[in-house]
C-alpha cells in the first residue's frame, strides 16, 4: 500500500492524513502478528496501541517508506518488553511465594511502611525527574527510548535520572 503525504512536508514525517492511512491499513495486520506471539487478544490491542501511539508521537522524524517496518520493530520491541515483565513479575511471584513461609509480621509491616515511604518519594520527584525514573525502571526502556519518546537528549535523560536516583537515596536512607 502506498501511503500519501503532503506534500508541503519533507521527506521524512508524517501528517495526520498520512499517519491515518498507515493506520487503516496496518492495524489488522500488526494485531494479528503480536496475536501469533502472545496469544492474547487484549494484550495484541494494547500493544498495537501503544506502537501506534509511540509511531505518532514521533511523526515528525518517520520516512513515509519505511514506516511499516518501523511498526513491526516497535510492536515487536513492545511485546518483547512486556514478555520481559510478565516473566520477571511470574519468578518475584513465585519467590514472594516461596519465602513468605518465613516472614514475620513485623517483616510485613515494615515493607508495607517502606513501600508507602517510596511512593510518597517519588511523588515528591520533579514531575521531568519521576517521568524518566519510572519509564526507565517500570517500563524497562532504554535511555535512547527515552530521549526519542520525551524528544530530549540522552543526556537530559542521564541528568534527570541521576536527579531521581539521588533523591531518592537521599530521603530513603533518611527517614530509614
Amino acid at each position: 500500500m502506498r501511503i500519501l503525504s503532503n506534500k508541503n512536508q519533507a521527506e521524512t514525517g508524517l501528517d495526520q492524513i498520512g499517519f491515518e492511512q498507515l493506520f487503516d491499513a496496518y492495524y489488522d495486520e500488526l494485531q494479528h502478528f503480536i496475536f501469533f506471539k502472545s496469544g492474547d487478544t487484549e494484550i495484541a490491542e494494547d500493544i498495537i496501541q501503544d506502537a501506534f501511539l509511540k509511531l505518532w508521537e514521533m511523526r515528525s522524524s518517520v520516512r513515509v517508506e519505511t514506516a511499516r517496518a518501523l511498526l513491526y520493530t516497535i510492536a515487536a520491541n513492545l511485546f518483547a518488553n512486556r514478555y520481559k515483565r510478565m516473566k520477571l513479575k511470574l519468578k518475584l511471584q513465585q519467590t514472594i511465594v516461596e519465602d513468605r513461609t518465613f516472614e514475620t509480621p513485623e517483616f510485613e509491616m515494615e515493607i508495607k511502611e517502606f513501600d508507602q515511604k517510596l511512593q510518597r518519594v517519588l511523588s515528591e520527584l520533579n514531575e521531568n525527574n519521576r517521568t524518566v525514573f519510572l519509564m526507565n525502571r517500570m517500563e524497562q526502556m532504554t535511555y535512547n527510548e527515552i530521549a526519542s519518546v520525551l524528544n530530549i537528549s540522552v543526556k537530559a535523560v542521564e541528568k534527570r535520572m541521576k536527579k531521581a536516583l539521588e533523591h531518592l537515596r537521599k530521603e530513603i536512607e533518611q527517614k530509614f
